[in-house]
């Protein structure tokens, strides 16, 4: 599909109803009847996201971000937080849709729940206009995961249905509060005392980063017990509701909000307990295990943004350069522009398609359907995916900006939010060195490297024969041996191989996926999937590739804006 122009996209104003992919992603993926309902229901959610959610994003980024009203007209400490009308109608709508309730409830139409599929593609519309937001959303996931796996019958009963509230019922957003000032990373050093007062406990002490921190009617608090161990395993997990049931203070109070980067629509502060009534979930010496399963969670969410703002920057730079003339030229007539504009589109689509081939089998996990192995493989996938998307959400934004020159640096376009909100991508769910000591456990102790090749070579041994294959096949040669030396290394050595090596196996990942896209849909797909497997094991010199301008506008004009 040639190119298209900005005026037309302006006439739709919908990120779905142009996506392609996605929607070959999920009607593969899911029933007629489901895929009938959530087309419908992306459609709708498309136009909402790209037009009313995305003026409000924008207004809450440059003029209303939330407030901390410390203390009331008496005197006394309310640690309220302030959101502006058009950031709360934005919650409404949002929640309403299920992008949280329908994983764990009906669809009424459906009489069924959805699944992680849809809700992560709900995830990916709304972070390209508002990804500030999706991290709230993310926070609501894991609260409702944590609450639906481990709490008992009571504590479910009393918080679940609020936090999967589509409407019916009062909301509770969630909130996952583990951070705190000596510990940061080091979850173990966490010093939150929970002290037992009959059935339940009282908390006392802070969290030093908590997200969603005033909006949030019921928080997931990590907090060691009178007697528990040092580390990690003695932490056990609560849920500590806002306010108590009468709408009283529960002894949470706000320090300060953090004055943050970007992603500014949630409010993430510093959080004081002087004992707030907390309801323990689960066995209490299990307290890290449960928050580091919604951590795999939450890593999946934070991918999802990543793509949203993958998209968005690719999308903001295609329009512009057809729109520019320069040198008598459109931008987009210039080879180097679409070499550019080639490669990211490329990328953007093995990467979505990859992330979701991942949300597969994360939904056949969470649902308790997985071997042990299909587990494992499920971890490193997460870390793959989370650390190669997070880094190219930045690098994206970066080219957007490049592409539209000094205009891409004035605040009258998306493109400085793009890359202020990417920026902590990297960081939230754990960094790139986090990411790495998570490769090294489960190389070391579920030989989680042998799994990972063991699918890679079935899957290619499944694609039909082509020098692109070749290529890809050759790659996961040389890796199984560097694999191989990297289990063989001591702790210290495995943690400076450990993040270059992560990015090659993500690199083949998504290479593996491409062949298997190129199989199944040839056409605009053969020439996306051949850009990406050229630009990362090319077999052709660079000078030539560089050279061939024909090449470039012919992988172009496959490119439909979605």
């Amino acid at each position: 599909m040639v190119l298209q122009q900005r005026s037309e996209i302006k006439m739709s104003l919908n990120f779905f109803e142009h996506d392609e992919t996605l929607q070959t992603l999920l009607k593969e993926s899911l029933s007629p009847n489901f895929y009938e309902y959530v087309h419908k229901e992306l459609m709708k959610f498309g136009s909402l996201v790209a037009n009313e959610i995305d003026d409000r994003a924008k207004h809450t980024d440059r003029e209303g971000q939330p407030r901390l009203e410390k203390y009331d007209k008496y005197g006394d400490d309310s640690s309220r937080v302030w959101v502006n009308e058009g950031y709360k109608k934005t919650v409404e709508e949002t929640y309403r849709t299920g992008i949280v309730g329908y994983v764990h409830k009906d669809i009424p139409e459906l009489g069924h729940k959805g699944n992680y599929l849809y809700s992560f593609a709900q995830g990916y519309l709304l972070s390209q206009a508002e990804p500030g937001f999706h991290c709230p959303v993310t926070l609501t996931q894991a609260t409702a995961y944590l609450l639906d796996h481990y709490a008992s019958d009571e504590v479910k009963e009393k918080f679940l249905p609020h936090v999967c509230a589509t409407g019916d019922m009062e909301l509770f957003e969630g909130a996952t509060f583990l951070t705190e000032r000596q510990g940061g990373s080091d979850v173990g050093a966490n010093v939150v005392k929970a002290v037992a007062d009959g059935e339940n406990y009282r908390l006392t002490g802070e969290k030093y980063f908590a997200s969603n921190a005033g909006m949030a009617g019921v928080a997931m608090v990590l907090a060691r017990m009178e007697g528990s161990a040092e580390g990690s395993r003695g932490l056990s997990l609560f849920a500590v509701p806002w306010r108590k049931d009468d709408g009283s203070s529960n002894g949470i109070k706000i320090r300060r909000l953090k004055d943050k980067l970007g992603v500014r629509a949630v409010p993430s502060g510093e959080v004081e307990f002087d004992g707030a009534l907390a309801y323990v979930v689960g066995d209490p010496k299990k307290g890290f295990y449960y928050m580091m399963e919604a951590l795999n969670l939450s890593r999946i969410c934070n991918a999802i943004a990543s793509l949203g703002i993958m998209r968005r920057a690719f999308n903001e730079a295609l329009m512009y350069a057809e729109k520019r003339n320069a040198f008598g030229k459109k931008l987009t007539d210039f080879p180097m522009v679409q070499e550019s504009l080639s490669t990211m589109k490329s990328k953007l689509e093995v990467e979505l398609a990859t992330t979701f081939d991942l949300i597969k089998l994360f939904d056949k996990v969470s649902s308790g359907n997985a071997s042990e192995e299909e587990t494992a493989l499920n971890r490193l996938k997460i870390a793959l995916v989370k650390k190669e998307t997070a880094e190219q959400a930045i690098h994206f934004a970066h080219e957007a900006i490049e592409m539209h020159g000094g205009n891409g640096y004035i605040e009258d376009f998306v493109t400085p939010r793009l890359l202020r909100d990417a920026q902590v991508l990297t960081v939230w769910e754990g960094t790139a060195n986090i990411l790495g000591l998570e490769l090294l456990r489960l190389v070391n102790k579920f030989s989680a490297h042998l799994l990972f090749i063991d699918e890679m070579t079935e899957r290619l041994d499944s694609v039909s024969e082509s020098s692109w294959k070749l290529r890809v096949f050759n790659a996961v040669e040389k890796l199984a041996k560097d694999l191989t030396i990297f289990a063989s290394l001591d702790p210290d050595n495995q943690t400076i191989e450990a993040k270059e090596l992560m990015r090659t196996m993500a690199l083949l990942y998504e290479g593996v996926v491409a062949l298997e896209w190129a199989a199944l849909y040839g056409g605009r797909y053969d020439k996306l999937m051949e850009i990406f497997i050229e630009t990362n094991w090319p077999e052709r010199a660079i000078g030539e590739v560089k050279s061939s301008v024909k090449y470039f506008k012919d992988v172009l004009s496959h490119v439909s804006i979605d």
